[in-house]
């Protein structure tokens, strides 16, 4: 995206095609111009043979000036996707760990936890980085944690610097990186982004009015990106979200943590093509219509705990003024799709609006039901103040159950 255009209130890193990836990876290479990063990938194990997930190892590999590459393995409790785990990075030069967040050792923790009034939540996403970071914590020479999925089709290693660049690099002073891109390709991506979440953000910003916060989150190109750099002292007092409402969330704790100025968000690819979902509105419990779901009622009760009130026959209000916003973007897309040559179909977008619609109503009685029911793992600042050491006793944990999974693996190799 080569505009150069400053909207809203934090700062946007552009992509002007100008710069050198060697020169890039230079300064982040030079321990006196850079911060120790660890690199924090969340993965399941159906991904772990994924050609996407052995293309971004390889791209890895030549990434030297990463400290750390963590992979959060969670979703199963079978040895075996462990030692696969370990197995599928035993190639990288950078130091490398699998934590196993739904292992034995870790769970055992976790009850640790729960006994001095700690919940972690369930076995999730969430659950899975908050546990990888708090791995990351355990080493004191880290200082910037970054964080990817593992789904991305056509990765490589210019992603990852400029993703890392803004909060990595001494001279800047940011605290907070959201990469955005370019979801276009045979056709128009990003369905949750253009036909949700943003009609959603301006129609709760006609409905409730000004609101800082609203216009924090519209300041971002793509909200809903899973790539984010930041450095430890933010890390370690964010109280991560459990559930599908992680990104934003997450971008609701750097609101409350973080100055405006220490935001910044960046143009990592001129093209961007990872694995997609299915609409899924014939059930709500996956698919879109779940991340759409729980994305709404997330939004709500943040408002909420801001402040802010909902009169009588708010809600009906919101979904009206959300169809005609979401209406809207339809037709600006389709124009957009048009002098680009790019096929677009009304119909099915249109569809999708309907069942983004039926979401925020999903949303809405989740809200109703359970106002101030935030599912947030506890931030990592807590959990220190309550058990000492107990950073110390998840690196042993990881440490021992890589060694096992290591030594199984050399086992079946030799």
């Amino acid at each position: 995206m080569s505009d150069f255009f400053q909207n809203g209130i934090i700062t946007t890193l552009h992509d002007f095609q100008t710069d050198n990836l060697e020169k890039t990876e230079a300064v982040l290479g030079n321990k006196l111009k850079r911060r120790d990063t660890a690199l924090v990938l969340p993965i399941i194990p159906r991904d772990l043979n994924a050609p996407s997930f052995q293309e971004i190892v390889n791209e890895l590999a030549e990434a030297t000036y990463i400290s750390e590459v963590i992979l959060s393995l969670g979703q199963t409790d079978k040895f075996d996707d462990m030692v696969a785990a370990c197995r599928a990075l035993k190639f990288l030069p950078q130091k490398h760990t699998v934590v196993w967040s739904s292992g034995p050792g870790v769970k055992k923790l976790y009850d640790e936890l729960a006994d001095n009034h700690l919940d972690v939540g369930k076995d999730g996403k969430g659950r899975g980085v908050w546990t990888a970071m708090g791995y990351a914590f355990s080493n004191r020479e880290l200082m910037v944690i970054a964080m990817h999925d593992c789904d991305i089709r056509n990765y490589n290693r210019r992603m990852l610097a400029r993703l890392c660049y803004p909060c990595a690099a001494r001279g800047l002073n940011f605290e907070f990186t959201k990469a955005y891109y370019m979801r276009v390709s045979d056709r128009i991506y990003g369905r949750v982004t253009r036909l949700f979440f943003t009609p959603l953000i301006r129609s709760l910003q006609l409905t409730v009015g000004q609101d800082d916060f609203l216009s924090f989150l519209h300041s971002f190109r793509y909200p809903l990106s899973g790539e984010v750099s930041m450095r430890r002292s933010l890390a370690q007092v964010l109280h991560m979200p459990g559930d599908w409402g992680l990104e934003i969330g997450t971008l609701s704790e750097v609101y409350k943590n973080c100055s405006m100025t220490r935001v910044c968000q960046v143009d990592i690819a001129s093209q961007y093509e990872h694995k997609h979902q299915d609409l899924g509105f014939e059930d709500n419990s996956k698919g879109l219509l779940r991340m759409s779901t729980d994305i709404a009622k997330v939004l709500l009760r943040i408002l909420a705990s801001h402040g802010v009130v909902f009169p009588a026959h708010f809600f009906e209000a919101l979904e009206a003024t959300y169809l005609a916003a979401a209406r809207e973007a339809i037709a600006q897309y389709d124009a957009d799709a048009k002098i680009n040559g790019i096929p677009y179909d009304r119909h099915n977008e249109a569809q999708a609006v309907e069942g983004f619609s039926q979401a925020i109503r999903l949303g809405t009685h989740a809200f109703l039901r359970e106002p101030t029911d935030m599912p947030r793992i506890p931030a990592w600042h807590r959990v220190m103040s309550a058990m000492p050491d107990f950073l110390d006793r998840l690196r042993a944990t990881v440490t021992e159950e890589n060694e096992a999974a290591i030594k199984r693996m050399n086992e079946q190799e030799s």
